[in-house]
């Protein structure tokens, strides 16, 4: 029998990010369909960063591939995501740290199959407020609260306002699970975005050392979706 599946791809994709909506839960689905023995546990590992890190915030097709994994985690049940937004290198397409991104993969596997007390969900968007020239944002499992790494200042954060044009923000951990995002650029702000680049620059983890999954608030349209 099949006690579950671990998935590391999406790169040859990433120029359809778009489809893989689409695609990725579809292949989940028909891979549980024709084995026959029920929802299985799916888990798979998110893009990795990789290329240039940008000099100025803006669209990524890598970016929009991510986005489509972690869509799939709310479509299908029995499926995790490990995110490795701080695992990547930007010459190696393949990271040669496997073992933290096994790890990952692992925190998954002790919660959900043998019912472990680990944190494995990295934390996530989950609402924005706009108050003036500010937008508070909050997030889910967040574990023992939100913190940086290497550096104090928040890294990682751009904001639009009605133009759509993006700045880099100024960010800071207001709460456990709230992080407020400002730019004297922007005084109406309406989206923000976190590490939203083939090879961002960003440092927002959990307590328990599993970083913030890369979001955006918009729903401007894909680059990937021609």
């Amino acid at each position: 029998g099949i006690k579950g599946a671990i998935w590391y791809q999406g790169e040859s994709n990433s120029g359809r990010a778009a489809k893989y909506r689409e695609l990725f839960p579809f292949m989940i689905e028909q891979w549980r369909k024709q084995w026959g023995q029920g929802d299985f546990p799916f888990y798979w590992v998110q893009l990795a960063d990789y290329m240039a890190e940008p000099a100025t915030p803006g669209d990524s097709a890598w970016a929009e591939l991510r986005e489509a994994q972690t869509l799939t985690l709310d479509k299908l049940p029995k499926t995790g995501q490990a995110v490795i937004i701080d695992l990547g290198e930007a010459g190696d397409i393949h990271p040669r740290n496997k073992r933290d991104v096994a790890e990952r993969l692992v925190r998954w596997a002790l919660a959900g199959e043998f019912g472990r007390p680990i944190a494995c969900q990295s934390p996530r968007f989950q609402t924005l407020r706009a108050e003036g020239n500010k937008i508070i944002l909050t997030f889910g499992d967040v574990g023992g609260g939100l913190r940086t790494v290497d550096k104090k200042e928040v890294q990682g954060f751009a904001i639009c306002g009605a133009d759509r044009k993006w700045v880099w923000a100024e960010a800071k951990i207001a709460a456990k699970d709230r992080i407020v995002v400002t730019s004297p650029q922007v005084g109406a702000p309406v989206a923000v975005r976190y590490a939203w680049a083939d090879n961002p620059v960003c440092n927002v983890y959990s307590a328990e050392g599993l970083p913030l999954t890369p979001f955006r608030t918009d729903d401007f349209p894909l680059t990937t979706a021609g």
